[in-house]
């Protein structure tokens, strides 16, 4: 009598997964802005926080870099260390995404958002 129903059912579970997926990206979305990382330049010489969203955060400097005749090295160092950190948040930032589609049963290097 309900033979037909097999392909309702599966489709009502595929709709729960998706409602689930919805939830957690919500969730991951707010916890990249508050999840930090930091990059780094000049051997620690200048260290750059961002969010895992990209943002910065913060920007460290050892003063002992700090030579007139060197603005262009300064400058150098500064850049490096926020695109390692922001490398770092973009990483992190697919890491925590692979985390949430594994948990819904779903490839681990399946891109999201679609």
């Amino acid at each position: 009598m309900l033979k037909g129903l097999g392909q309702l059912g599966d489709m009502a579970g595929m709709m729960k997964k998706a409602q689930a997926m919805q939830k957690q990206m919500e969730e991951l979305q707010d916890d990249l802005h508050n999840l930090m990382v930091t990059g780094q330049s000049g051997a620690g010489l200048v260290t750059a926080t961002c969010s895992a969203k990209g943002e910065l955060k913060g920007l460290d400097i050892d003063p002992s870099i700090f030579n007139p005749d060197e603005k262009e090295v300064v400058e150098d160092l500064i850049l490096a260390a926020i695109k390692d950190a922001q490398a770092k948040a973009s990483e992190k930032a697919q890491e925590e995404m692979a985390r949430i589609t594994e948990s819904l049963g779903l490839p681990k290097d399946m891109k999201l958002p679609f």
